[in-house]
């Protein structure tokens, strides 16, 4: 399986795509980073972070100093025709959300298994600006590799769009102290039923480094927990990516 999926890869333009993103960030905000003392030295490693902007695969590229490989839905309906050719240019395993999407869970698996560094956004899109329940992937891997999870949050980028002349908003992120790995037995619901236990408990991790007003359903607060009620359905739960009424676009 490694020789199929090859770690690291791509490393001449990837490298090339951290300088810039650093350049970029640099420009256009300014970037916060705390708990840099927490990146472990060496993999195997799942990086996990929330998602509310389609800037967000590109802040963690810019965080981390590893070869990351990334696993990501298909699409981008919530990104700009002008940024949607960067995850191509990096090079991730795509998924279609709304299936099982084996291939990409295979590969990760692999990269994983060869000490690699993988990174995942839990929630399966970004569609809200809080914090929402994981999708079983993440977990999933964490069982299946015995890698550990590195929580990241990241908050303030949806500030950047639109662009301003002479304006830099503040974007974070903050870096949590890594834990697992997780394993589970059995199978079918009483497996699934322990993907979503673990799947709450990175999701956990993940609000503890988020201001309350963004943590969603796992806020402290009464008011900001019942604002975001509705958020935590996934728009895949029973439809297929990219499929409108019985036609794939």
């Amino acid at each position: 399986m490694s020789e199929k999926y090859p770690y690291p890869r791509r490393q001449i333009s990837r490298k090339l795509i951290h300088y810039l993103t650093i350049a970029a960030f640099n420009i256009l905000t300014d970037f916060q980073i705390e708990g840099r003392e927490n990146l472990p030295k060496e993999g195997p490693l799942l990086v996990v972070a929330n998602h509310f902007c389609f800037v967000d695969p590109v802040a963690v590229v810019r965080t981390v100093p590893w070869p990351m490989e990334f696993v990501g839905g298909a699409e981008f309906p919530h990104a700009p025709k002008i940024v949607q050719s960067l995850p191509k240019l990096w090079g991730f395993f795509p998924l279609r959300r709304g299936t099982a999407s084996r291939d990409a869970l295979r590969a990760a698996e692999a990269v994983l298994k060869q000490d690699g560094v993988l990174g995942i956004f839990p929630e399966g899109g970004s569609w809200a600006e809080v914090l929402r329940p994981a999708r079983p992937g993440a977990a999933y891997l964490s069982s299946r590799t015995g890698a550990k999870i590195l929580p990241i949050a990241l908050y303030g980028f949806n500030d950047i769009f639109p662009l301003q002349l002479g304006q830099r908003p503040t974007v974070h992120v903050r870096i949590g102290k890594p834990f697992g790995p997780f394993t589970t037995t059995g199978r079918g619901r009483e497996r699934r039923q322990q993907l979503d236990e673990i799947g709450q408990k990175i999701m956990q991790r993940i609000a503890d480094l988020l201001p309350d007003e963004f943590r969603g359903y796992l806020a402290e607060d009464p008011e900001t927990r019942a604002a975001a009620k509705g958020t935590e359905i996934y728009p895949w739960e029973d439809a297929v990516e990219g499929e409108v009424e019985g036609e794939v676009h």
